[in-house]
């Protein structure tokens, strides 16, 4: 059976497709996301909710009250008690996803670029969440710079491709979300903190929040993954670095350019010194999966180099993520 059908194609056959294997999709479909707190949109959609009801699912029975519809009235429960209780349904809600997505100038170092691996995880997770019935938001962080005459028409096709990725419903959204995110392009300085701080005060309802980034910002990365704890979102937290950062293989005296500021430092980096920048990496990821842990986030460190089924299928489903 075709994974999705798209004017007489399935989503496999389109050009855009490229960004999820036909088989990772097939094997997408048979997830769901999980999430620990119940929806609580107000939206119609396949999740339970604490609200009350008329969907299928009986929840609890309530005293009758004037006014109250007689069509849900238990005259089972009123022949044996000789009382009035309305009978009440679990609500369907449906779970809004979230998605916080780097594109700031660092995410396009490596090779394979660290931009691309977070792209196909945002398309992976949309996907599921789409499949699933749930409501998709992409928040691509840094915003938009003003720009110069010239490049009027890249910003606004950015701008267009950011807004058609805010809210993205249904299962046959699939084809434009995966094509509005081949389109996005990173660059510029980010302030993480204070994007993920303004982005959460537009949220109107929280629910599950992915973090899509290197988690490099010289500012750290505390402030901004509190203020989504604060809001009450369900976060998870995807950390990607390129190989090159894992593993350097450039030794010699050197002159590092920062990417986002350009800020210059020369350096003289011996391969004596590898075994030391690799404890200090693994140090600084320890200390970002601590500080996840203790505040119940859930983290992920990933290559961008690394097979995306062992992130998807592996992580992701041991921990509990989806099923």
């Amino acid at each position: 059976m075709p994974a999705f059908w798209c004017e007489g194609r399935t989503l496999e056959e389109t050009p855009m497709a490229g960004i999820l294997t036909p088989h990772l999709l097939r094997r997408l479909e048979q997830f769901q996301l999980l999430a620990a707190r119940r929806a609580k949109s107000s939206s119609k959609g396949e999740r339970r909710s604490r609200a009350r009801g008329q969907s299928v699912e009986f929840a609890d029975h309530r005293n009758y009250v004037l006014g109250d519809d007689l069509r849900y009235l238990d005259w089972n429960l009123f022949g044996r008690l000789d009382r009035l209780f309305l009978k009440l349904y679990e609500e369907e809600r449906e779970l809004p996803v979230r998605i916080f997505l780097d594109a700031s100038e660092s995410m396009t170092f490596g090779s394979p670029p660290k931009f691309d691996f977070a792209r196909q995880v945002a398309a992976a997770v949309g996907y599921v969440a789409l499949c699933g019935f749930d409501r998709v938001s992409v928040n691509v962080f840094p915003e938009l710079q003003a720009v110069n005459e010239g490049e009027l028409a890249t910003y606004n096709n950015q701008m267009a491709v950011r807004g058609a990725l805010r809210t993205v419903r249904g299962r046959k959204s699939a084809m434009s979300y995966f094509t509005n995110l081949t389109a996005l392009t990173a660059g510029g300085p980010a302030d993480f903190n204070a994007l993920l701080k303004r982005a959460v005060l537009e949220v109107r309802q929280a629910g599950v929040a992915v973090v899509l980034s290197d988690f490099l910002d010289p500012a750290g990365y505390e402030a901004g993954l509190n203020a989504l704890i604060g809001r009450g979102f369900e976060v998870n937290a995807v950390q990607i670095l390129a190989p090159e950062e894992l593993n350097p293989t450039t030794f010699g005296d050197l002159r590092l350019v920062d990417s986002e500021t350009g800020a210059l430092q020369e350096v003289t980096f011996g391969k004596y010194r590898l075994a030391a920048y690799q404890q200090s990496v693994a140090n600084y990821i320890q200390r970002l999966r601590e500080f996840c842990q203790t505040r119940g986030l859930h983290f992920f460190s990933v290559s961008s180099g690394a097979p995306l089924e062992d992130l998807l299928l592996k992580q992701l489903r041991a921990s509990e993520i989806w099923a």
